[in-house]
């Protein structure tokens, strides 16, 4: 039977061989892995970075977020985002970028992605005339393949983020399994919107078996119990966090960044019990 003591001593000795108890070791697979850095994609507190953007990031810390997603600099230089980060304590690894930035501004893009300190550039989001048909979406997968290409050349990670339009089925097929096919998994990654996976009724563990490995970003956002399926807090929610979470070696998460798009009140608030949330499961 172990005790309190004798776990106790288990777990020091792990801290002093240079096991961490949040990782993947012996200690972490009998008691429960954790994240150990949560972050927060922006975009939830869009409103509050347009008021005050080194504010922000300071109350986004303050909460016990370590990593941030941006969505955007609001007129800041890349030395200025670098430097409030840097007051706020916090990284960002990665930055979502637009279908029209990878196609005019790419240059750019990389050259102050490196400057910030940024390790991925996401594709966001495409509007409506941007995938108008099958035939969008095959040159778009030739599109980031060479967005990823220019990627590693400046010593960056391309990824695409999914809604759920992209699993409605278009000509015969379905985008987001064409866009996987088409493209080379170490040249394009994927950051799972968990949320709208959910919504567009499919399962992660489908995509973490058919492509091992290729999902280092997660949107972790959470889906309300009514007819509208609304966003709420992590937590509050019907989403499986754990079950999918105890897929990361399969499906190869690296960051985890809570989002939720609308909030009943205060952003500041919801990102918070979102946190909370997290710092306290286990998978």
């Amino acid at each position: 039977m172990i005790t309190r003591r004798s776990f106790l001593e288990r777990a020091a000795g792990a801290v002093l061989s240079g096991v961490s108890l949040t990782g993947t070791g012996p200690l972490a697979a009998r008691y429960g892995r954790e994240i150990e850095r949560v972050g927060l994609q922006l975009y939830t507190l869009r409103n509050e970075m347009g008021k005050d953007f080194e504010g922000t990031l300071d109350k986004v810390s303050a909460i016990g977020y370590r990593e941030v997603e941006f969505a955007g600099y609001f007129g800041r230089t890349p030395q200025q985002v670098k430097a409030a980060l840097s007051h706020s304590g916090l990284s960002a690894p990665s930055s979502h970028v637009s279908l029209q930035a990878m196609r005019s501004d790419w240059n750019k893009t990389l050259e102050s992605a490196g400057m910030i300190g940024h390790h991925y550039l996401v594709l966001a989001y495409l509007l409506p005339e941007e995938r108008k048909s099958l035939d969008d979406y095959k040159k778009l997968a030739e599109l980031m393949g060479k967005a990823g290409e220019d990627c590693r050349r400046a010593g960056l990670q391309f990824a695409y983020h999914n809604h759920d339009f992209e699993f409605q089925p278009l000509g015969g097929e379905v985008p987001y399994d064409l866009l996987l096919k088409e493209t080379d998994p170490k040249l394009v990654k994927l950051e799972l919107d968990l949320y709208w996976i959910a919504k567009a009724g499919q399962e992660p563990a489908k995509y973490f078996a058919m492509y091992p490995r290729r999902f280092e970003l997660f949107h972790v956002k959470d889906m309300d119990n009514t007819p509208k399926k609304h966003f709420t807090e992590v937590g509050r929610g019907v989403i499986d966090f754990k079950r999918i979470f105890a897929q990361s070696k399969q499906s190869g998460v690296k960051h985890y960044f809570v989002e939720q798009d609308e909030t009943p009140g205060s952003p500041f608030e919801s990102v918070k019990v979102s946190y909370d949330y997290l710092k306290r499961m286990k998978f």
